[in-house]
């Protein structure tokens, strides 16, 4: 009779510890996003489950306490029985009790320490993870009855860990945070690509997206030496002339010459002119104010800066005032989604893979860029963005065709002092910089080294 009530008691203590242990993980594990929708939708359930979301930390330290009491309760209560219950049992087959009475308590306690682990621990655990929605709408109900019959309790308890927490300094956290950071997004990203989750492009789809944010006027313009500008005091015609060059706008310059931008002139203005008065109408007749942003302003306030304006151009100036380049909304789209080509754009250079394992890659790509298509993740610094800039940066001069340098090889940003290095050469140069460069591991080069 005694070990029927002790297993009884065990039974049922461990259900009740079972019931805790798949409130506390159900309502961590649970997708608040999911169950908003379902409350919008009138589901009740999941209304009561966010409200006890909206109160995590508080309904954690309820099921600790739960969890404590009924764990306490199967030594305090149900071991006893069930150990004064397998004592006799084993009096009858003869063992004297000095040896009944020790094995049965530590029978007992292993009887009762495997059913609470695996029936009151990992059981409760493992579902409320794997159904944690669920689970969460399930015990909605009784959980907030709980907090309301034992909330006093825990406040006191709460209150007692908070200010010990406080005497040794540490400031504790009541609630733990719901959203995510950008950080905790780009691993969530990651983690789910290398899972399978998400595939190649809706990933790097996500990546682009948190990128775009960090990424400022600079380094995603035109650069001024790559830009056509026509003069104030040229005739309309002009712009008809350079059509050709694929770009439908262009900064005009006064007087002063290219940083004094008065400007900006489009094929539309141009269309207005009779075709009789072109070659006599002065571009800045029809030239309309530039917007003007600094190059250290970040993508998102340059796209609202565009849309608020109504421009499809802006012109960015450096520190010192000086006109460093232009960007557009399809230079902002592209750092969003990729490379967008229509017929007027000049053909595309891409990274290329050669038959040794080198990549030959513009030398006038971001250092992101770079690593995005290659997966050579090289080191950033702030006075450099492309390749170009980093090759003139360590080579100390303007650099030749035919110059070599290794440079070390970065890992989640960080150079470290001794690792794999990447062997750069120079393969072709334009307007004083590296235009096109060989990205090679050292471990793939025999005998070679910086020059």
């Amino acid at each position: 009779m005694l070990i029927l009530v002790g297993l009884l008691l065990i039974t049922v203590l461990t259900a009740a510890t079972g019931y805790f242990v798949a409130q506390e993980f159900g309502y961590v594990a649970v997708d608040r996003g999911k169950l908003k929708q379902l409350a919008d939708g009138g589901d009740r359930a999941a209304s009561r489950a966010l409200e006890v979301t909206a109160r995590l930390s508080f309904m954690l330290s309820g099921a600790q306490l739960g969890i404590t009491v009924t764990a306490l309760l199967v030594g305090y209560v149900a071991e006893p029985f069930l150990g004064a219950g397998l004592a006799d049992l084993l009096g009858l087959t003869g063992i004297s009790s000095t040896v009944a009475l020790p094995l049965s308590v530590a029978l007992a306690l292993v009887i009762a320490t495997v059913v609470q682990m695996v029936l009151g621990e990992l059981a409760p655990k493992n579902l409320a993870i794997a159904r944690a929605e669920s689970l969460a709408r399930a015990l909605s109900r009784s959980t907030l009855m709980y907090l309301k019959i034992a909330g006093p309790l825990i406040t006191l308890f709460d209150r007692a860990a908070v200010r010990l927490l406080r005497r040794i300094g540490i400031e504790p956290i009541e609630e733990l945070p719901s959203g995510a950071t950008p950080q905790d997004l780009e691993q969530i990203i990651a983690e789910s690509r290398e899972e399978g989750h998400l595939d190649a492009e809706m990933s790097d789809l996500l990546d682009r997206g948190l990128d775009f944010r960090e990424l400022t006027a600079g380094e995603a313009m035109v650069p001024r030496v790559d830009v056509h500008t026509v003069r104030a005091d040229e005739p309309v015609s002009r712009i008809v002339e350079l059509l050709d060059t694929g770009h439908s706008r262009f900064p005009v310059s006064g007087a002063e010459g290219v940083d004094d931008l008065i400007g900006v002139v489009g094929i539309a203005d141009v269309l207005g002119v009779p075709p009789a008065q072109r070659a006599t109408t002065r571009v800045d007749a029809v030239a309309v104010p530039p917007l003007l942003v600094p190059e250290t302003l970040p993508l998102p306030t340059v796209l609202d800066r565009l849309r608020s304006g109504h421009r499809q151009l802006a012109c960015v100036v450096d520190e010192y005032g000086g006109f460093a380049g232009v960007i557009t909304l399809e230079d902002l789209a592209e750092e969003l989604v990729g490379p967008i080509r229509d017929e007027d754009d000049p053909p595309d250079r891409a990274a290329a893979r050669q038959e040794d394992g080198s990549w030959v890659v513009p030398a006038r790509w971001r250092i992101d860029e770079v690593a995005d298509s290659t997966g050579i993740e090289l080191p950033e610094a702030p006075e450099y963005d492309t390749l170009s800039g980093l090759v003139m940066r360590e080579l100390g001069r303007v650099p030749e065709v035919g110059d070599r340098l290794e440079i070390p090889v970065a890992t989640d940003g960080d150079v470290p002092a001794s690792g794999p290095r990447v062997l750069v050469e120079v393969l072709a140069v334009d307007r004083h910089v590296a235009d096109s460069v060989r990205l090679r591991s050292t471990a793939d080069v025999s005998g070679e080294g910086a020059a």
